[in-house]
């Protein structure tokens, strides 16, 4: 009883500040693009705490302990190590410059400016369903640590677990995620590291662990089971690196719109960098000891010494020792973590279907504020919808497997397409459908026990195998976009270039290079248009010879300057704007840094007086970070100072004024 009743009120605190959170975040929310990406307003600080918060995840505090229990401490810290170097550290190093300069806010919404259409429709539409499968997977897993802890039914903490989300994060979309994920890393950074020394402090030190009933509490699990390394079943070293690195990362949206809500390029970076680290010291390390410290205590409770407790339960399973005002304290923490991580697959599956789907697909004319409402009403269906894939059958284990159906393709699509100019989109098309085709049958088969892939090696092997495979096939089987030909120059010259008839919007790219917006990401944000459309421009500029890309692979891809062709064509300057656009700025631009260094607070009245939304004051002020005239700081909300640099240029332009 005295357990129930703690739980209730930690709980009932813990929910009343994630509905409060979004309640704050609400007034931050103007448009979708609020709502998606928090108008990239994400600082290093908070998106630290962002990606901390989706490694410590439910899963993460159900296979950390459980793999301990199976295979020692040994495989309880590979995997969490592996997860965090190959998966998040990985990704931000290959990616995060070239994901937040794309100006793509989703996945998909990418593979449309690298590929088509189809390849975007395809992605979008599948991807939902896999980031459902892991919402699903969530609170599976949180629905069965309290349920292990209370004895309450899975049915009615499921039921409260989807309609906590659904109020919250429709509240405030991103901004609600974010302080959502602030407090549940601030929660668990107490919470885990206090639950291992009041264990170590109960039980003893590594001595305690003599009694191991293997008898090598590092090499070998209960059973005496080791860690397998370069065994191609799941689980084993080489398939962590391969699942737990590509196939839940790097295919999946949520990951990537935490880049794409950073205020630049180099936060995200760092902040998954950063992130990743945190994640092992604090989370990874001592949860892995938490199963240790389970295995050791009572060994019997689990299957493998002939117990009824799956590993996996390990964490509740000890939290049940201490005292109830502790335990239920390490038990919320851990609830805290699945609805954080649950409210980002949440947001990740949102964010594509309202700008991949509704905004491509359903209503193409669709205002800011519309699309605002859609995405309010999308994530309430998505919510539903997953509530009912909680009673997919297999549990957890068949739940990830579903999602990684969906979500391994698009993650060989990215590798490709980001290092790869020659690879094309019936190449891409192709190889997504058929891993996913593939991986499909293949639950299917081993939830009927018709086939189990599980004997040789994990589906999401195969799937990211079939991918890849036939997509270089399919690719080489047909031209690719002309910077895939091997006779492309970036270097533009008048033998290498075409005569192409350019569109008003295409002088507006061009007139924005011209000032040194030098990243697809300003385009796209300043002329507030989807990237498909800001790319078209640019692949018109490049192939007539009034741009040049900084190179075919990786960021330079998204990296631009002006030709003198592309000068020529524009309208010509009077002294004034020459003299500004060498210090690249427009006169809108000085106005901007005036008001800065007048009173920052009025940077708000600024966009409301230019009609200018969140992306397109993104846009400028990333530009005028990059050019020093300007820093950012805050928190949460973007707060801007002026520089030395900056308060020179007012006073050079406001003296030529009164001149």
């Amino acid at each position: 009883m005295m357990v129930n009743i703690a739980f209730s009120i930690y709980a009932i605190i813990f929910l009343a500040l994630l509905i409060g959170s979004g309640f704050i975040a609400k007034k931050w929310v103007s448009d979708s693009d609020d709502f998606i990406i928090a108008g990239r307003e994400i600082s290093l600080p908070v998106n630290i705490l962002g990606v901390v918060a989706i490694g410590f995840a439910g899963t993460s505090i159900t296979l950390a302990p459980g793999f301990s229990v199976l295979y020692g401490i040994k495989g309880g810290i590979f995997w969490g190590v592996i997860y965090s170097l190959f998966g998040l550290l990985l990704y931000a190093n290959l990616f995060a410059d070239f994901i937040r300069r794309s100006g793509a806010q989703t996945l998909p919404e990418y593979f449309e400016t690298r590929y088509d259409g189809k390849v975007r429709g395809l992605v979008a539409i599948t991807s939902v369903i896999g980031m459902c499968g892991i919402l699903a997977n969530n609170i599976v897993s949180l629905s069965s640590i309290v349920s292990g802890y209370t004895g309450w039914p899975v049915f009615i903490i499921t039921a409260v677990g989807f309609l906590v989300i659904l109020i919250f994060a429709t509240m405030s979309g991103m901004w609600a995620t974010t302080i959502t994920d602030f407090i549940q890393v601030t929660i668990g950074t107490i919470a885990v590291p206090v639950f291992l020394m009041i264990l170590v402090r109960k039980y003893g030190g590594m001595e305690y662990f003599n009694t191991w009933l293997s008898g090598d509490w590092i090499n070998q699990g209960l059973s005496g089971a080791s860690l397998p390394g370069l065994s191609m079943k799941y689980p084993s070293v080489i398939t962590f690196a391969i699942l737990f690195g590509t196939a839940l990362v790097w295919g999946n949206n949520y990951y990537w719109i935490k880049i794409a809500s950073c205020r630049n390029e180099k936060v995200a970076r760092k902040s998954y960098t950063i992130g990743s680290l945190y994640l092992i010291i604090v989370f990874m390390i001592p949860l892995s000891f938490i199963g240790i410290y389970a295995g050791t205590t009572m060994p019997e409770t689990f299957t493998l010494a002939g117990g009824t407790i799956a590993h996996t339960a390990a964490y509740g399973v000890i939290a049940r020792v201490i005292t109830p005002l502790l335990g239920s304290v390490f038990i919320v923490g851990a609830a805290a973590a699945a609805l954080s991580t649950s409210s980002t697959s949440a947001m990740g599956a949102t964010s594509t279907a309202t700008r991949d789907i509704y905004k491509r697909m359903i209503n193409k004319n669709a205002t800011p504020k519309e699309t605002l409402k859609a995405s309010k009403g999308i994530m309430a269906l998505i919510i539903l919808v997953t509530w009912g894939m909680t009673f997919f059958p297999g549990g957890p284990t068949y739940l990830f497997a579903f999602a990684n159906a969906w979500l391994t393709p698009p993650a060989v699509l990215l590798l490709l397409g980001a290092l790869w100019p020659r690879f094309n989109s019936r190449g891409a098309f192709w190889g997504v459908l058929s891993g996913m085709t593939t991986m499909i049958a293949l639950t299917i088969a081993e939830l009927t026990g018709t086939f189990v892939i599980g004997n040789w090696t994990h589906m999401a092997i195969v799937g990211f195998s079939v991918s890849l495979v036939v997509g270089v096939i399919a690719a080489l089987s047909t031209s690719p976009k002309y910077y895939g030909i091997s006779e492309w120059n970036i270097k533009a010259n008048e033998n290498n270039r075409k005569d192409i008839k350019l569109e008003a919007f295409d002088l507006k790219v061009l007139e924005m290079i011209r000032i040194g917006h030098q990243y697809l990401s300003d385009i796209t944000d300043g002329l507030k248009v989807d990237s498909k459309i800001s790319n078209e421009s640019i692949e018109r500029l490049d192939q007539g010879g009034y741009i040049e890309r900084s190179g075919l692979v990786g960021s330079k891809f998204f990296t631009f300057s002006i030709t003198k062709n592309g000068e020529a064509i524009l309208p010509k300057l009077n002294e004034n704007e020459s003299r500004m656009m060498k210090e690249y700025l427009n006169s809108k631009y000085v106005d901007f840094l005036e008001i800065v260094l007048e009173d920052s607070y009025k940077v708000g009245k600024f966009a409301k007086d230019h009609d200018m939304g969140s992306l397109q004051m993104s846009s400028m002020i990333s530009h005028l970070t990059r050019r020093g005239y300007i820093i950012e700081k805050g928190m949460f909300k973007r707060k801007v100072e002026i520089t030395d640099k900056g308060k020179s240029i007012v006073s050079k332009y406001k003296n030529a004024k009164l001149a």
